[in-house]
């Protein structure tokens, strides 16, 4: 989630740095592997990620979202979406753990309600 909130603020440019920023963060290979992994999927995704969210965001648009909440939502999308070998409910959960971290009080909230719709929408689109 770090890694992709400093993609949303810094941009394209900011990809090569992102291995070394995990590498700083933690020393386990795998995590870095996956961490590395899903970030980058995430950012090569941003189109699709981005119109699930705004789809199931009903009245929020994504530039008024915070940059943690965005992040958080990314990576959920992504996870969601792409990394089936993940169940839903622990791809929601595990977002809604790292809105409590690192957001606002109502976040965990409205990382559910989202997250939730797109697991939704994905299992009826037989995506999931």
């Amino acid at each position: 989630m770090q890694a992709l909130y400093q993609l949303d603020v810094q941009g394209d440019d900011y990809l090569d740095q992102v291995r070394l920023f995990l590498a700083e963060s933690d020393e386990d290979g795998l995590v870095l592997q996956l961490a590395d992994e899903w970030t980058r999927g995430a950012w090569n995704h941003l189109v699709d990620c981005d119109k699930l969210i705004a789809e199931a965001a009903i009245k929020w648009e994504l530039s008024r979202l915070s940059g943690v909440d965005r992040s958080v939502l990314r990576l959920g999308v992504y996870q969601l979406c792409f990394c089936s070998d993940i169940p839903g409910k622990v791809v929601i959960n595990e977002a809604i753990e790292i809105a409590k971290k690192y957001s606002g009080q109502q976040s965990p909230r409205f990382v559910n309600g989202v997250l939730d719709a797109v697991l939704r929408r994905l299992k009826a689109d037989g995506r999931r």
